[in-house]
């Protein structure tokens, strides 16, 4: 189709990238500095991709045990430099502590949802399930979000139109959950303006997903580039941590 140029693995390696850009911005540079905004902003193109993809991948994958196992693996592998990278200095000393559980731990969970949704026939039962996978993200990274997004998107079903949706309704959300009002009108029209702007990384994952992604993978380097995006999140991670602790 005319402008589905980029396929699977393009927009994960993209995806990749700006969570990146992200993650130095969260760990090195200042906070309310115009590149922190502006990186952290870009940064926020990746878990609504993650979740999309998470989505996808679930109704193709041959074996969805499998697919549980490794994120299970992963999240606990990714723990230890996930806390590496982000935990907060106390008192002027570089340490390490428990900041939360990481973003593939929060995507097994949305694995859950999407688990019980298909295999759980009763509705009041599937809702608590999943309003308790919901709740249990609040320990863990895109708390709230990378769930709705996955529900979302599970909904939509790759209807185009709903898809779409799913991303305005996902990136109106989160905004709502940035935004608090200040003490006075300029606080609280700043923080709208950082909150809506804030949203700006989603809705350009949802303009990548809906107008270019072409619903194919790559025809070469499929294992390595599966690979890659599993073990990428651990190391980058890690390598950021070492230099927060032991070089910067």
């Amino acid at each position: 189709m005319k402008g589905k140029v980029l396929n699977r693995d393009v927009i994960k390696y993209i995806a990749m990238f700006t969570m990146l850009m992200n993650h130095i911005a969260n760990i090195f540079l200042t906070p309310g500095s115009l590149l922190f905004e502006i990186l952290v902003d870009v940064g926020y193109f990746t878990a609504p991709v993650m979740c999309y993809f998470l989505v996808e991948g679930y109704h193709y994958t041959h074996s969805k045990k499998r697919y549980a196992e490794r994120l299970a693996v992963f999240a606990l592998v990714s723990e230890l430099p996930f806390c590496l990278a982000f935990s907060e200095a106390y008192n002027g000393e570089r340490i390490i502590s428990f900041c939360g559980f990481n973003m593939i731990f929060t995507l097994l969970l949305c694995f859950g949802i999407l688990y019980v949704r298909e295999n759980v026939r009763d509705r009041i039962l599937a809702g608590v399930l999943t309003a308790v996978l919901f709740l249990i993200s609040l320990f863990s990274d895109w708390a709230l979000i990378a769930p709705l997004f996955t529900l979302l998107f599970a909904r939509a079903d790759r209807d185009r139109g709903k898809v779409r949706n799913a991303f305005f309704i996902g990136a109106a959300a989160f905004a709502f959950l940035g935004f608090a009002p200040g003490a006075s009108a300029a606080q609280t029209v700043q923080s709208l303006i950082y909150a809506v702007l804030s949203a700006s990384g989603i809705l350009a994952a949802g303009i990548t997903v809906v107008c270019f992604y072409n619903g194919k993978r790559m025809e070469r380097g499929r294992t390595f580039s599966k690979w890659f995006f599993y073990l990428f999140y651990p190391v980058h991670l890690l390598i950021l941590g070492m230099i927060r602790l032991f070089v910067i």
